[in-house]
């Protein structure tokens, strides 16, 4: 890095960066002391993991937005537009693609949810299944994507304060102290803390990005038409048209990140904490309009930093939006504190998405392994316990891990993905079809993941621009419904599945 860019860096560290972030850290702490009184957090499962299946319409969107929207899109995708250039504009329509997964099977997974008292994702998958194979398959790749994405979450929050700060805050000692403002927080108040402070932050996240745009607009003293001009002259193959190789990437992202996304474990634990199925699908269609709120801006941003910042590597590139940030600071006050705001927004957006995730994994060892598994008549405070006890592990582990990141964010985000994507089938089709078996399944998953792991850990993780994911979700998808024609459940299986599901019906109007 030569010496204007650290320069431009240092710019933008100080007292104030830092203050905004201990009153971010404070207010999250006290929105989880405020959310634990008196709930009972420490007796209730559902209460400490669903906010006791009581979200409204308001705030179930933003944390629905604040999940899907987090480290990866504004710290990782304005870095992943700049090295690629308009190709990145796929980041866009996945996120759609995502939204018309969950209206697929949310609102009648949601009803039988309701119906059972589903708590985890795997929940559905053993009443549905009834096999002991299925569901600890099920468990370990959704606690597989889970640990992956907590880990991408991790090194987010090293960027993004590294940026903020210029430095004056390292990485490793960034993730350290919101890692702990996060674990308090949640231990206080639970989902319903880890809700409301999505809420708050998705807020200011979306102002803050316009008003990124804007001072990224003004830092290039020109218009749209003079900045692709500009690349066109300079980095013409980052404005070309796709080739064919490309175009058919484009296609397998969007399959692979529409399915997996939508197979978040805390994503679909989100379904079970809404109010009501009216509330799920209004917060649902809210969510379509967010790409090109979000990810769209982020994507400008990207290919106008090709203008501001030539010839970054890959390891600069990481710290753009930091760069970027510290730039637009410097126009007038006016952006430096919407700016210093912004990025304590992404930092706190971020530890909001690690929450979630770290809830959720914590939900799925203490309700599925230790109260399904290995102590079936353990109390709701004792599964409590042990998810706590089992999220502070966990984060010790990939603590380590982020302490030396094993590639750039884009390429932790698609690991987890190749892997999560596999139990699509699970939901998606057995949600509606009754004559799904459970041996079918089973292989579906397993030879899927298999697929997937194997190209990625071999270094080929795409083939004729196909992911590994795709392929083994394809194949997954291909086994469970030859398999099922083939071998179909019992009647009586069925039957049971017909149960299962007969009260997910479509609401009456009114």
């Amino acid at each position: 890095m030569d010496d204007e860019t650290m320069d431009a860096q240092l710019a933008f560290a100080g007292a104030d960066a830092i203050i905004i972030l201990c009153l971010y850290a404070a207010a999250m702490i006290l929105i989880g002391w405020l959310c634990g009184r008196g709930k009972g957090l420490g007796r209730s499962v559902s209460e400490y993991y669903l906010a006791g299946r009581n979200l409204g319409v308001i705030t179930l969107f933003f944390t629905l937005y604040a999940t899907q929207y987090s480290g990866n899109t504004v710290v990782g995708y304005a870095p992943q537009a700049y090295r690629e250039g308009f190709s990145w504009l796929q980041s866009i329509p996945f996120f759609t693609v995502i939204i018309g997964i969950y209206l697929l099977f949310a609102p009648r997974l949601y009803a039988v949810g309701k119906k059972r008292g589903f708590v985890t994702p795997t929940d559905w998958i053993s009443q549905r299944f009834h096999s002991r194979a299925v569901t600890a398959l099920a468990i370990v790749l959704m606690l597989w994507g889970l640990a992956n994405y907590l880990l991408e979450q991790l090194v987010a929050i090293g960027h993004a304060v590294s940026g903020l700060t210029g430095g004056a805050i390292p990485y490793g000692w960034a993730v350290i102290a919101f890692i702990v403002v996060m674990l308090v927080y949640e231990w206080l108040g639970g989902m319903r803390a880890v809700a409301i402070t999505d809420a708050m932050q998705g807020i200011i996240l979306m102002v803050g990005i316009v008003i990124m745009l804007v001072g990224a607009l003004a830092l290039t003293g020109g218009g749209i038409t003079d900045l692709t001009a500009s690349i066109a002259e300079n980095e013409p193959e980052k404005i070309g048209v796709p080739d064919t190789l490309t175009s058919i990437n484009w296609l397998s992202m969007l399959v692979i990140v529409g399915f997996g996304a939508a197979m978040y474990p805390h994503a679909i634990q989100r379904i079970y904490s809404s109010r009501s199925e009216r509330i799920l699908k209004r917060s649902l269609a809210r969510m379509t309009w967010m790409p090109f709120i979000t990810s769209g801006l982020v994507f400008v941003v990207g290919i106008i930093c090709i203008d501001l910042y030539p010839g970054l590597d890959v390891s600069a590139s990481e710290e753009l939006v930091g760069m970027l940030a510290n730039d637009v600071a410097s126009l007038n006050p006016f952006f430096y504190w919407t700016m210093v705001i912004l990025f304590g927004a992404v930092v706190g957006a971020i530890v909001s998405t690690a929450d979630s995730v770290l809830l959720s994994f914590s939900s799925m060892i203490s309700h599925d392994i230790y109260g399904k598994l290995i102590r079936p008549a353990a109390s709701d405070r004792q599964k409590v316990l042990v998810g706590k006890i089992t999220g502070i592990v966990l984060i010790a582990l990939l603590l380590w891990i982020a302490w030396n990141p094993p590639g750039t964010l884009y390429q932790i985000f698609v690991l987890k993905f190749e892997i999560l994507v596999q139990v699509a089938p699970a939901f998606v089709l057995g949600l509606y079809w009754r004559r799904l078996s459970s041996t079918a399944v089973f292989w579906g998953m397993l030879v899927g993941a298999a697929v997937a792991a194997v190209m990625t850990l071999s270094g080929h993780s795409t083939f004729l621009g196909v992911h590994g994911g795709t392929y083994g979700l394809l194949l997954n998808f291909g086994i469970c419904v030859v398999g099922s024609w083939l071998r179909p459940p019992s009647a009586e299986s069925q039957r049971a599945t017909a149960t299962l599901t007969e009260s997910a019906t479509p609401p009456a109007r009114g």
